[in-house]
């Protein structure tokens, strides 16, 4: 049995969940989330927990189990605490700014680059504390959805990735840069 997929998902009080058919509806303190899983797969709460069960031992349904499983369990995660990513603008002039829900970024093109949150997610700009606030800032990306959340930290990281040399670019919080020597660092 797989090891995920037979532990059950806790439901901490006040969040309600529905299963209807395949498709699961949880709703907490922070929103509502709805997810259509695969047919094979049954879901049933009991009492103050979700179970999970699969109807055979095929290779599939085995990693389906797993699979249904996680998914379940951050829809729960998500709709009581929510995620969060946080990301670190590393380099000199490189700025981050809010403008009503928007997040401003000036990553060193010719342009500022705007972007605009999903639905359930939402924008923090900071500077890391004890670090000279013109080279570093922080950026928090948070949502209900794990998969959102991550997908839009991703694409923001994507406008300017670290850089091997000098490190600048945008990483998230306690992300290795791996950094190489230069030119001038070959000679000796």
């Amino acid at each position: 049995m797989s090891r995920i997929g037979r532990l059950p998902v806790p439901v901490p009080s006040g969040v309600q969940v529905s299963v209807e058919g395949n498709t699961v509806k949880v709703t907490g303190p922070k929103g509502t989330l709805e997810q259509t899983f695969h047919p094979d797969m049954h879901i049933e709460v009991v009492g103050d927990r979700i179970e999970v069960r699969r109807p055979s031992e095929q290779r599939h349904h085995k990693a389906l189990h797993g699979l249904t499983r996680s998914l379940v369990n951050n829809m729960v995660v998500g709709v009581s605490e929510g995620f969060s990513k946080v990301l670190e603008i590393i380099g000199v002039g490189y700025r981050a700014a809010l403008r009503g829900d928007r997040l401003i970024l000036q990553l060193g093109h010719s342009h500022a680059i705007e972007v605009v949150p999903p639905p359930d997610v939402r924008f923090e700009v900071g500077s890391r504390s004890g670090v000279d606030r013109q080279t570093v800032g922080t950026v928090t990306v948070s949502g209900i959805d794990k998969q959102v959340v991550g997908q839009v930290a991703a694409d923001i990281r994507a406008w300017r990735p670290p850089e091997p040399y000098k490190g600048k670019g945008v990483r998230y919080q306690g992300e290795y840069v791996r950094r190489k020597a230069g030119k001038a660092g070959k000679l000796a």
